[in-house]
């Protein structure tokens, strides 16, 4: 039977403007990469912008974190996606459909009041075998 892993990656960075978060951006857990929620930010700051600048944002960062795992968007199983206006669905769904191509994860959306002054988050699962 194979060792599974338990790995934290990163804690503190630009977008969280240099802070130490109280998570980590992913987490490792065997052949499975949980990534922390994203939200459309350089340098800890949010990008300004409608709904497709902010989530080409997010789809960057979380290209960027899905690397620190040795991970890729073609790994992504499954995607949790907020949007604090339901009327941006279908122009994040063409940015969402760009970046995923043919093949797309599971997804689930909402609409709901950020955390932070941003018109979307998303967190992924990804399954990439160690």
């Amino acid at each position: 039977m194979s060792q599974q892993r338990l790995i934290r990656y990163d804690t503190a960075d630009a977008q969280a403007g240099g802070q130490k978060r109280p998570f980590a951006k992913a987490v490792r857990a065997g052949d499975y990469v949980h990534v922390s929620g994203q939200v459309p930010t350089v340098d800890g700051e949010v990008v300004t912008g409608g709904i497709v600048a902010q989530t080409e944002q997010v789809m960057a960062n979380i290209i960027e974190v899905l690397a620190l795992a040795d991970c890729g968007l073609e790994d992504v199983v499954k995607v949790n996606c907020w949007l604090d206006d339901a009327r941006d669905f279908s122009s994040f769904n063409a940015v969402f459909a760009k970046h995923f191509g043919p093949n797309p994860p599971a997804r689930s959306t909402v609409e709901s009041r950020l955390m932070v002054d941003a018109k979307v988050e998303i967190d992924v699962l990804a399954w990439k075998p160690v």
